[in-house]
């Protein structure tokens, strides 16, 4: 293995969280992996991931390496792409982290498409209800929704979310219309949790900005969950309309206080500042870009 396969083979473990992972996906056996990345530290001097029986762990001075190591890969992958601009298709692997409700509703569904136009690149998805850490984690992409406050990602906006608030047709029946934010206060609501904290329901007044406690008797960091109580007639819920496309055209899920609904939220494609994007990432931005557009409501234009 040549010094830059190596590199790779580090930063696959680093990524992967594994040996025989990492050897899995580069198509070679784990033992050579190993000595591989125990030659780098040898040859270094330092000690760049630490192994115990049941985890493998990234040294202080394994993240630094693995860092300076991934941006001299992604130069020399954008080098080779741009003299060989048109002559070879992108290959590789592209790692996203997602939404678990998002990645099975938008982006799952349409892999077969985006196979079908580069056969030669690879797609992970890890599934998260928080936001991880892109670089620690060796994402190559995260799709966010809402504000972003980390100003050292580079972000793509890729879409819209518009945000409703809905309840089941059955609930409405039972329980009555609220024809404004205050009158919230009779009934059940169901809250999205995020960081332990459940999230404040954010409405616009004619005078002023709203915000209503949304403490109830369910609560829930999964989409998928809070659509299921919404579902089950469990109370109100303040969510992303497009949870709930497919039950409003139905007239199974009523949208409440239309005219108090907050701004749209934004959908962003993040990656790392400071590093060139390799073509395969970029695609595959392009193609988050393409899906969000199809949808109506993820597009942009609102």
């Amino acid at each position: 293995m040549d010094r830059v396969d190596a590199l790779r083979a580090f930063v696959r473990v680093v990524e992967s969280g594994s040996f025989s992972k990492a050897a899995r996906d580069l198509g070679i056996g784990q033992p050579y992996v190993s000595k591989t990345v125990a030659a780098i530290e040898a040859r270094l001097g330092v000690q760049l991931l630490t192994r115990t029986s049941r985890a493998l762990r990234v040294t202080p001075a394994g993240l630094d390496y693995y860092d300076s190591v991934r941006q001299l890969l992604d130069a020399f992958t954008a080098a080779e792409e741009r003299v060989t601009s048109g002559q070879i298709a992108p290959s590789g692997l592209v790692r996203i982290t997602s939404s678990p409700a998002f990645a099975r509703m938008f982006v799952v569904p349409k892999l077969g498409e985006f196979r079908a136009r580069y056969p030669e690149v690879m797609i992970e998805i890890s599934v998260s209800g928080s936001q991880v850490d892109l670089i620690g984690q060796g994402m190559d992409v995260a799709i966010r929704i809402g504000q972003l406050a980390d100003s050292s990602l580079t972000a793509r906006r890729i879409g819209t979310m518009r945000m409703m608030t809905v309840a089941s047709a059955e609930y409405v029946r039972e329980r009555g219309r609220p024809e404004r934010p205050a009158d919230l206060v009779g009934h059940e609501k169901i809250a999205y949790v995020f960081h332990g904290e459940a999230i404040g329901w954010q409405f616009n007044s004619p005078d002023c900005e709203l915000m209503v406690d949304s403490a109830g008797f369910f609560r829930t960091n999964d989409a998928e969950h809070l659509r299921g109580a919404v579902m089950a007639g469990l109370g109100v819920a303040h969510s992303g309309s497009w949870i709930f496309a497919d039950a409003l055209a139905d007239g199974d899920v009523i949208e409440l206080l239309s005219q108090y609904a907050p701004p749209p939220s934004p959908i962003h494609a993040l990656s790392a500042s400071g590093r060139r994007m390799p073509s395969r990432v970029r695609l595959f931005v392009d193609f988050l870009a393409e899906i969000c557009a199809r949808e109506p409501e993820l597009r942009l234009e609102r």
